[in-house]
């Protein structure tokens, strides 16, 4: 980030700073209030189990638990996080500036071609309809611009084994990385930006809002790139949405989290894989770009953080003995 804007003479921005203040203050306030609600039942527990008051209980736990290696291991994690972040959506905003080039029309003609002449868009609005579906999809894919703070905050303040948490911000970190790099070589703006007369038909949602909203910050960066506290963040190859959500649920597999956790991931991925390509953010290689990302970074995560990368045994732990006699 730093390098670009010093070669390109661009800003460095606030991503969010319009919507939230700034994201690293939504980052806090997400595990502050985490926090408060790990401290409760631990403290509940000792207040039981001993003669301690309530106050005395708080602050025996609270240093037990976090005045110590692993405190300053989940602030780490969190500063960590947050810069990459910021580089993150820097280095996305500064794509029309470093390479100009549009593939959408080839993106198009390949995905044509692939769904015989039909837009997968357009498939998916005739089989699921363009009524209540599409507020349900809305939800799905605005949904997950609190999923990454709240996520960020369970794996690594809820959760009692600190290492899976490791792997998650490590995951995610290289994500971000490489999803910017994805926008360099494919600079795409998606379907919805470049053929919006298929979306046409959708009713009013939150995810129409957020694209009229994007195309005018992305209007305004372009038009003068000081002008304006904006970033542009129009940009299709790869889906980091899929990336992400990828992420936390195969990480969530793989260190066998609660069955509950592990479904709703899931299906969150798939819903949200469905999102994208109905709303046009997204060409179905898009996403299958986003799994490819998110696929790579759990395994480089892995090795990264010291966690052990055995798919195959996870999975089939997963399994009942009787299925596996089978």
């Amino acid at each position: 980030m730093l390098v670009v804007s010093s070669i390109e003479g661009l800003p460095i921005r606030d991503p969010d700073a319009r919507y939230v203040g700034s994201p690293a203050a939504l980052i806090g306030l997400v595990a502050s209030i985490f926090l408060i609600l790990d401290l409760i039942p631990r403290t509940w527990r000792m207040v039981r189990s001993s003669d301690l008051g309530v106050l005395k209980a708080v602050v025996a736990v609270f240093r037990e638990r976090w005045l110590g290696r692993r405190g300053l291991v989940v602030v780490a994690c969190l500063v960590s996080f947050y810069v990459t972040y910021l580089s993150y959506r820097n280095l996305k905003s500064y794509v029309p500036f470093v390479n100009g080039e549009i593939h959408d029309h080839g993106l198009l003609a390949f995905e044509r071609g692939i769904f015989f002449g039909n837009d997968p868009a357009t498939l998916l609005h005739a089989l699921l309809g363009t009524g209540p579906i599409a507020h349900v999809l809305s939800f799905v894919y605005i949904a997950f611009l609190t999923f990454v703070p709240l996520s960020l905050a369970a794996a690594l303040i809820w959760a009692n084994r600190l290492g899976p948490g490791l792997w998650y911000v490590t995951a995610l970190s290289i994500t971000w990385l490489l999803g910017a790099l994805s926008y360099y070589l494919i600079p795409a703006l998606g379907p919805v930006f470049v053929k919006p007369a298929i979306f046409s038909a959708l009713p009013d949602t939150g995810v129409l809002s957020l694209q009229a909203n994007l195309a005018e910050h992305r209007a305004e960066v372009l038009a003068d790139p000081f002008a304006t506290n904006a970033v542009q963040s129009v940009a299709a190859f790869a889906s980091l949405h899929i990336a992400v959500v990828f992420v936390a649920a195969l990480i969530a597999q793989l260190v066998g989290a609660p069955r509950v956790m592990r479904i709703g991931l899931w299906a969150f991925l798939g819903l949200t894989a469905i999102a994208t390509i109905y709303f046009g953010w997204h060409y179905v290689i898009d996403d299958f770009a986003g799994f490819a990302i998110g696929g790579f970074a759990v395994w480089a995560g892995a090795r990264l953080s010291g966690q052990e990368w055995r798919p195959l045994e996870s999975l089939r732990s997963r399994v009942p003995q009787r299925a596996r006699a089978t």
